[in-house]
């Protein structure tokens, strides 16, 4: 492994980490961990969508198995295969087989993450996909139909161990809890005992955030420590023109009570995971943007901001360093601003580099019968912002902020799709794609 980092290319400061990355995929969705695996769906040169597993230590292929999505809105993005750990480096990985027949658009395909060996599956009509929900696996099915129900089911046999009317997600579980974000027309957060499915408490969003909650803009929650952070994007309806409620909100895992809300902010892109180190700009009732403000995820305190007067023109993308203590406003190929988040002062931008997106206008994934407007999921990019234009090495690690850690890994893909793997101990941390 020690040889694997020295040839990497890899800046010093992770040389001396195991490392590796696969060029043999082009991973298009987030990536699973789980039993000494690496799952995540690729795309293939023709359009087509599979599972592809690795193994974490060193990244070399396992296998891979075709798969689909069926009934996913493009808004969510590729879904990725679910991971569930069975036993001491055993897991079991779930994802969509591409199969038609009848009134099935697809089948729920569970495989032995080591050997892709097939142990069940169930035929389904339309899901946003799998998702692990601690010991368990947890689908909306028949999301299309007015019959649409979460099911909880059983890794190992594919017995449903419970299940509820309705679509929901999955935000948060441990081998005891499951936190679902059920999608009505009164969006709440409920928590469920995961052996039996009774509910333990549930609570409204527009709680929160107050009425005039519409999810068709997106969401995102993370969870650490003892809180779960809730992020919810504005929806301008296209009929009345008026625009949804949305901003961040904090509460507890334990009760649901609420610790914080902070209505009209948005989030901003790139950023660190709302539980971990939300970016926000506060919008005003007349739809003017505000400044940048870190907030602390315990308390939804600010953090360090800087004020909408100190926001140069247009044209800038953000940057951040890897400890996101500073702004950067990026200007390619030409000389952009700094700023000192905690005194908002500006600093010269002479050898100060930034995270940003890699490729600021994507094109839409052409994924072979799926409704357009898919994409893959963002790589961000080292800048110089004294000259923007790239600095560093090709495969550097991206900062924690990005790729979050389970178990000391952090895990990236790269903008050619290939996935990357860096064990440096960093605590488990969730990144900014959850």
């Amino acid at each position: 492994m020690l040889a694997l980092a020295a040839c990497s290319g890899s800046d010093a400061a992770t040389a001396e980490f195991p490392v590796w990355h696969n060029t043999q995929v082009n991973a298009v969705s987030r990536m699973a961990t789980g039993g000494g695996v690496v799952a995540t769906t690729s795309m293939k040169p023709d359009g087509a969508l599979e599972t592809v597993t690795l193994d974490q230590v060193n990244g070399k292929k396992l296998w891979a198995a075709p798969t689909t999505m069926a009934g996913r809105l493009p808004g969510m993005g590729v879904s990725a295969p679910a991971v569930v750990e069975t036993g001491q480096d055993q897991a079991v990985i779930a994802s969509l087989d591409p199969i038609k027949k009848g009134r099935w658009n697809a089948a729920l395909t569970a495989r032995d993450a080591r050997t892709g060996k097939q142990k069940w599956t169930r035929p389904v009509h339309s899901t946003f996909g799998p998702q692990r929900c601690g010991p368990y696996l947890c689908l909306s099915e028949h999301t299309a139909l007015k019959t649409a129900r979460v099911v909880v089911l059983d890794p190992n046999t594919g017995k449903t161990m419970w299940s509820l009317p309705g679509i929901a997600e999955v935000e948060w579980s441990d081998q005891a809890r499951v936190l679902l974000l059920r999608l009505a027309a009164n969006p709440m957060i409920e928590s469920y005992d995961l052996k039996t499915g009774k509910i333990q408490w549930q609570q409204p969003i527009a709680q929160a955030l107050g009425p005039g909650i519409d999810m068709s803009g997106g969401w995102a929650f993370g969870a650490t420590g003892d809180n779960l952070v809730g992020y919810v994007a504005p929806y301008t309806n296209p009929r009345t023109r008026k625009t949804s409620t949305f901003g961040l909100f904090s509460l507890k895992i334990a009760d649901g009570s609420i610790n914080w809300m902070r209505p009209s902010v948005v989030r901003v892109y790139p950023s660190g995971n709302p539980g971990y180190a939300p970016i926000v700009r506060p919008v005003d009732q007349q739809g003017q943007y505000g400044g940048f403000a870190r907030l602390e995820a315990d308390s939804g305190r600010v953090a360090g901001q800087i004020t909408a007067g100190q926001v140069p023109g247009s044209g800038w993308w953000l940057a951040f360093p890897d400890t996101m203590d500073r702004l950067g406003f990026l200007k390619h190929n030409t000389k952009g601003t700094n700023f000192d988040l905690a005194t908002g002062k500006e600093l010269p931008v002479e050898e100060q580099r930034g995270w940003s997106f890699c490729v600021t206008d994507p094109k839409p994934l052409p994924l072979r019968q799926q409704m357009p407007g898919f994409y893959s999921v963002a790589s961000v990019c080292q800048y110089d912002l004294s000259t923007g234009k790239r600095a560093g090495a090709a495969d550097a690690a991206p900062p924690s902020w990005f790729t979050g850690s389970q178990n000391g890994w952090r895990l990236w893909r790269d903008e050619k799709g290939a996935v990357h793997g860096l064990n440096d101990g960093t605590p488990t941390t969730p990144g900014m794609y959850g």
